[in-house]
């Protein structure tokens, strides 16, 4: 009977092998950290890498190797839900199934043997499957496991409030009653939240003090890719756009920083003074702005109807997004009205939403219908077709936090230098807004950063084409 080699680095190089891949020196590093861990005795263990580098098929393939070293091992692995912890549970059962040190595990005939749960050809009647998942917000009382898999249990999900990292707290620790007498703890994941499951004791009150650790970003101090390969400087730096320096610090580089690091730099904006050129050739309309072709944009009113002297501002943003994924905050309209006039507020209001949407010819105004707002959609509509705009009018009611609205949306657009704002618009008070803006803030005003926010979080991010590179003759004839 083949056995599994006392090397899990030999285990895994057989594998990669097996499948026509190499094993970069970051498997190997994390591969001989966990052999070493389990010669010298650990029992509690966090493994912190980067997105994206394999982390979870590596602590697959090590679950194998102990199984393979040992059939009687439970292993439990939980995730932030049940999908999650199956799909590693459904690799290591192909894993078993394909490997060659692995074919003595294989049963003559499989009691269970499913992607969520398989058991393999072992000595004894142990009641627990060889392998178990189990979402973070399942029963896990009455299991017994040597080796408990904590795979991203930490999600953004479930820590982004105090009672939500407090409860995920006291999930886990049910894990300390299932645990049998020296049994391991291996967690495996990335910070999401300043105050991160993951978090150093260094830094503050850790949950997983005592654990040996090992952490993984994908840039060393001195800049340097961990895995040049696959992520050579250029790809590092793009991610870095795309994302938002706060989510790139927090899944690449595994700090735990908090969201008031990431400010909203006025400066990052890049500023222009010119108009859309509106022309129609072979019966289709063309818009441009600064030469390039217009393929998007909309407006997005946040409504307000205090007194023009304080209050709430109510406020409409106008974006266009060109075909190189750049936005154009091309107007922030703060609304007013007049007291005293005959009309209320709200139709005044709407009239001056009508009147830009036809001068600018927007195809869409957005209106967010969260509490004051319920009643507006049906009286712009009216306002638009005595306006004679051509504009639709949609509801949006917005679910999320209004801080999370404006990082996800304003933070990875000014770190790509993709936001371009019309000088028009330097001359609100939204350079100042953005300037003072912080998540935690409650007396700063946010309004027009919470408009702009929904225009760029209603388009869909657009990049230009890319010609296919040019390919020699096929082989396969």
């Amino acid at each position: 009977m083949t056995t599994a080699p006392a090397d899990f680095v030999e285990f895994l190089w057989l594998w990669n092998n097996a499948q026509g891949q190499v094993t970069p020196p970051l498997h190997r590093r994390i591969a001989r950290w966990l052999q070493d861990a389990r010669s010298a005795g650990h029992r509690r263990l966090l493994l912190q890498a980067f997105r994206g580098c394999g982390k979870s098929t590596l602590v697959g393939l090590y679950c194998a190797w102990l199984l393979a070293l040992r059939p009687e091992t439970r292993i439990l692995v939980l995730a932030a839900d049940l999908p999650l912890a199956t799909k590693m549970v459904a690799t290591v059962r192909r894993i078993i199934e394909r490997h060659l040190l692995c074919r003595h595990l294989l049963p003559d005939a499989p009691e269970a043997w499913a992607s969520d749960r398989f058991t393999v050809a072992r000595e004894g009647a142990l009641r627990d499957p060889s392998m178990l998942a189990q979402g973070i917000g399942g029963n896990i009382t009455g299991t017994r496991a040597e080796v408990i898999v904590c795979d991203d249990v930490e999600v953004p999900g479930n820590c982004d409030t105090p009672g939500k990292r407090a409860e995920l707290r006291e999930r886990l620790t049910e894990t300390e009653f299932v645990l049998v007498p020296d049994g391991t703890i291996l967690y495996v994941g990335t910070p999401h939240t300043a105050e991160s499951l993951y978090l150093h004791p260094d830094r503050g009150e850790a949950y997983l003090a005592g654990y040996r650790r090992l952490t993984v970003p994908l840039l060393d101090t001195a800049g340097r890719s961990a895995w040049p390969e696959r992520f050579p400087c250029a790809t590092v730096a793009a991610l870095r756009d795309r994302v938002g320096p706060l989510h790139f610090r927090r899944q690449m580089l595994l700090e735990a920083v908090a969201s008031e690091a990431a400010r909203l730099d006025p400066a990052a904006l890049v500023r222009y003074d010119a108009e859309p050129e509106y022309r129609e050739a072979n019966g289709q309309g063309l818009l441009t702005l600064l030469g390039r072709r217009l393929l998007a944009g909309g407006g997005f009113w946040d409504p307000a109807y205090g007194r023009p002297e304080g209050g709430d501002a109510s406020v409409l943003a106008v974006v266009f997004n060109d075909g190189e994924g750049n936005h154009h905050l091309h107007r922030l309209l703060y609304l007013t009205h007049d007291p005293d006039a005959p009309d209320d507020a709200a139709t005044q209001q709407c009239r001056a939403v009508a009147r830009l949407a036809r001068e600018l010819r927007l195809p869409v105004v957005r209106v967010e219908t969260n509490g004051l707002g319920r009643f507006l959609p049906g009286l712009l509509k009216r306002e638009m077709a005595l306006a004679g705009a051509a504009c639709a009018v949609l509801e949006h009611h917005s679910h999320r936090n209004k801080a999370e609205r404006i990082l996800a949306a304003l933070d990875p657009a000014l770190a790509a230098r993709r936001l371009h704002a019309h000088e028009s618009v330097f001359r609100t008070p939204f350079p100042r807004e953005m300037a003072e803006w912080h998540p935690k803030a409650t007396s700063v005003r946010d309004d027009a950063l919470d408009a702009v926010a929904g225009c760029l979080l209603a388009e869909p991010v657009r990049l230009p084409r890319v010609a296919p590179a040019v390919r020699g003759p096929g082989w396969r004839g």
